[in-house]
C-alpha cells in the first residue's frame, strides 16, 4: 500500500518549536484509535507517558507500554494503534538538525528502546511551559545522549517478508493462544517443516518456538492493556502456560516486568 506523505501541519494544538530544528508535540489519544500508515518529513521520538500503543512498520510491530519509546526515521511508513488511552509526547527532528549533530547515520532505522528514569524525566521536562531556550537545548541533548545508550526493546515482533513464512506468521498472530505444530503449519502454507523453520530463523532472527512465545507475550501485553478485569491466572491459562510462574517468567524475559507489575502501571 502506497501512502502519500501528508503535509506537515504548521500549527497543532500542543505543538511548540525550539526554533532550532526540533519540534515538540503533545497529544492525547483514546483507546481504539488507529493512525493509519503515514510518513513524516522529520525523524521522531514517540513516547507515551501513560497508556499502551502498537507501532507497525514494514519491518515488524512493537508493543509500546509506558516504559518504552519509539524512534521512527524520516519518511518511514508507520501506523499506530492505541490499545489504551495514551498521553503522547513526540519530538520531531528536522534532518538538517540531525546531520549537524552527526547522528543521522546512527538513527537511520526504526527501533523501540527501554526508557530509563533519566530519559523519561528528560522527555517530560521538555514540555514544561516555563522552559527557557537554554534549558530546552540542554534537555534535548540529554535526551539524545540517553537515546544513544538505551537498549533496544524485546517487545518487537519481527514480521517475515518471504511469502510462505509471512502467511504462517499471520496464522499464528490471528490466534497466538493456540499451540502450533510446525509440520502442520508448513503443510498449510505449502512448504516443509524444515524449510519453514529455516525461514523463520533467517527472516526474524528467532526460532519458530521463540517467535511464537513472543507472539503470546504480545497478546498478553495487549490484553493487560485493554482489560482491567483479566486475572494473571486466567491469562496464563488462555495462553497455554502450565502455571502462573511459567507465564510470569516468560513475560518478565520479554518485558522486564511481571504481568502484575505491568498491569499495575499500564
Amino acid at each position: 500500500m502506497t501512502v502519500a506523505e501528508p503535509p506537515l501541519i504548521a500549527v497543532l494544538r500542543g505543538q511548540r518549536s525550539t526554533g532550532d530544528g526540533v519540534h515538540l508535540v503533545s497529544r492525547n489519544y483514546s483507546k481504539g484509535l488507529r493512525l493509519d500508515p503515514h510518513v513524516h518529513r522529520e525523524a521522531q521520538l514517540v513516547y507515551a507517558a501513560e497508556g499502551t500503543m502498537q507501532v507497525t512498520t514494514p519491518k515488524g510491530r512493537w508493543l509500546v507500554p509506558p516504559d518504552r519509546a519509539v524512534w521512527v526515521p524520516a519518511r518511514l511508513e508507520h501506523a499506530i494503534d492505541v490499545l489504551a488511552d495514551i498521553e503522547m509526547r513526540t519530538l520531531y527532528f528536522e534532518l538538517p538538525w540531525l546531520k549537524r549533530e552527526r547522528r543521522a547515520k546512527r538513527l537511520d532505522k526504526e527501533f523501540v528502546v527501554k526508557v530509563s528514569s533519566l530519559l523519561q524525566q528528560g522527555i517530560l521536562a521538555l514540555f514544561d511551559s516555563r522552559n527557557t531556550a537554554e534549558r530546552i537545548d540542554l534537555l534535548i541533548r540529554l535526551v539524545m545522549l540517553e537515546l544513544r545508550q538505551a537498549e533496544d526493546s524485546t517487545t518487537f515482533m519481527p514480521l517475515p517478508q518471504e511469502e510462505r513464512c509471512r502467511r504462517a506468521a499471520n496464522i499464528v498472530l490471528a490466534d497466538p493462544t493456540a499451540t502450533y505444530d510446525i509440520e502442520t503449519l508448513a503443510r498449510t502454507v505449502g512448504t516443509s517443516g524444515r524449510t519453514l523453520s529455516r525461514l523463520f530463523s533467517l527472516e526474524t532472527q528467532l526460532s519458530f518456538k521463540s517467535w511464537c512465545q513472543r507472539a503470546r507475550i504480545a497478546a498478553a501485553i495487549e490484553r493487560l492493556s485493554t482489560d482491567a478485569n483479566v486475572s494473571v491466572k486466567q491469562l496464563a491459562a488462555q495462553l497455554g502456560y502450565a502455571s502462573v510462574p511459567a507465564f510470569s517468567a516468560a513475560f518478565r524475559q520479554v518485558t522486564g516486568r511481571t504481568p502484575t507489575e505491568f498491569a499495575r502501571r499500564g
